[in-house]
């Protein structure tokens, strides 16, 4: 029973510790988590989407982000002005 109780105050000692000695480490992320991704704004129609997924397009020197191959293909033969 006293080993256990010794344990459990060792490891709380520990957490206490390596929170003041340390308090400006972030937790690491995990490798399954991923990393959080920026939604953008498909101009067609107006979907939002994580930029990871959208089908990319550079026109005139402008990157656009849509949510499907048939956006994209519209807005490439939308005339602009």
């Amino acid at each position: 029973m006293r080993l256990l109780i010794f344990a459990l105050l060792a490891y709380l000692l520990y957490r206490l510790l390596r929170g003041v000695l340390a308090p400006g480490l972030k937790p690491r992320k995990s490798e399954s988590a991923g990393a959080i991704d920026e939604m953008v704004k498909d101009p067609i129609c107006q979907t939002y989407i994580p930029m990871r997924d959208s089908q990319r397009r550079v026109i005139e020197g402008k990157e656009y982000f849509f949510c499907s191959k048939e956006c994209a293909e519209k807005f490439e033969k939308e005339p602009r002005g």
